[in-house]
């Protein structure tokens, strides 16, 4: 893409550039269907004026906006070399991750170095992060042998995670794929579950199990199963194993208790990598326990090949409305806690 900035028309801080389409590329990739992706961009910057003649895009406004839908369109055209749509989602991901850069925040990694990452291929489909911070966890697990995936409902902490395991054992730099999560709500009420143990867990796990159909052929994961390839199991059948050669997951690790959160880290052997996921705002533990992935930070920070990746509500990858939903309960949530603080006083 061609781009060429002329003289300010006489307004202080005002710049125009226009930006030409490479023919290859029909304009509705890089406008969307019915100039859905135009109205995204012309959402994000209300202030600058931006007219599509031909294969031609022009801008008016803000010098620093303009040279941000610059970047955008470049950053646009990336993505598309690649065979990759736009999508608005995309868009709107570009730009809050090219104004975040513009804070000095991310500035070594670009949105088409982040939305053309692929972790898996899988049946037609491309696994990849779709945020800066997705990207950094994604990388993280890549170099460190222990990794911490912390946030919200939604933002990628397992799939990813689970991705990168069916990476690793599909390129043999593992030989096994270790699934687990505690039961929480199994404690004493499991023996009044009808079924067989395998019965009673599986609901626990279903999610662990959901993931795997979406990246494995389903037809072989009962085979990977039985011959020991990929297990699936509650935390408590991990006490008194040394895991080695294996890819570790432990999901909804805010539900572990500190002793159970010990016992876990201490399975890892040799040549395996272990990633922990979960949510310190969604802790369902009985009232008084305290939570393993609460305590682990201040425990292990600073440890060597140890890494805590933070993920936000800007990082789910759901409906858009539940980060705003996350938002919420995170607001009300510290009105709460202030609340308290004051009356506690």
């Amino acid at each position: 893409m061609t781009q060429t900035p002329t003289a300010p028309n006489g307004t202080p801080g005002e710049a125009r550039a226009r930006f030409a389409v490479p023919a290859k590329h029909p304009m509705v990739t890089v406008l969307g269907s019915g100039d859905s992706l135009l109205r995204v961009i012309e959402h994000a910057f209300p202030d600058v004026d931006i007219h599509v003649r031909g294969n031609e895009v022009s801008a008016v406004g803000d010098a620093a906006e303009v040279a941000l839908i610059q970047r955008l369109f470049d950053e646009m055209m990336l993505v598309l070399r690649t065979g990759q749509p736009m999508t608005e989602d995309a868009v709107e991901r570009s730009i809050a991750m090219l104004k975040a850069s513009e804070n000095g925040e991310g500035a070594d990694e670009t949105p088409a170095e982040v939305l053309t990452q692929n972790i898996l291929s899988s049946r037609g489909r491309t696994i990849r992060p779709k945020t800066l911070n997705q990207k950094r966890y994604v990388d993280a697990i890549d170099q460190h042998t222990i990794v911490f995936g912390i946030g919200p409902a939604g933002t990628g902490k397992t799939y990813l995670a689970m991705a990168k395991a069916v990476q690793a054992l599909q390129s043999k730099q593992v030989t096994r794929i270790i699934l687990t999560r505690p039961a929480v709500e199994a404690g004493e009420r499991l023996g009044f579950l009808p079924g067989t143990l395998y019965e009673k867990i599986d609901p626990y796990l279903r999610p662990l199990y959901d993931a795997l159909h979406d990246m494995l052929d389903p037809d072989s994961i009962p085979k990977l199963m039985a011959n020991g390839t990929i297990e699936v199991a509650p935390l408590a059948y991990m006490r008194g194993r040394t895991l080695n050669d294996a890819f570790i997951i432990l999901d909804e690790a805010q539900n572990t208790n500190p002793e159970q959160m010990k016992m876990f880290l201490t399975r890892l052997g040799f040549d395996s990598k272990i990633v922990i996921t979960g949510d310190i705002t969604q802790v369902d533990l009985p009232g008084g326990t305290k939570s393993g992935l609460r305590q682990v930070r201040d425990i292990l920070d600073g440890v060597p090949d140890v890494h805590f990746s933070t993920l936000t509500s800007q990082d789910v990858v759901r409906h858009r409305l539940v980060g705003r939903i996350v938002d919420a309960y995170e607001k009300y949530d510290n009105a709460n806690e202030q609340r308290t603080g004051r009356n506690g006083k």
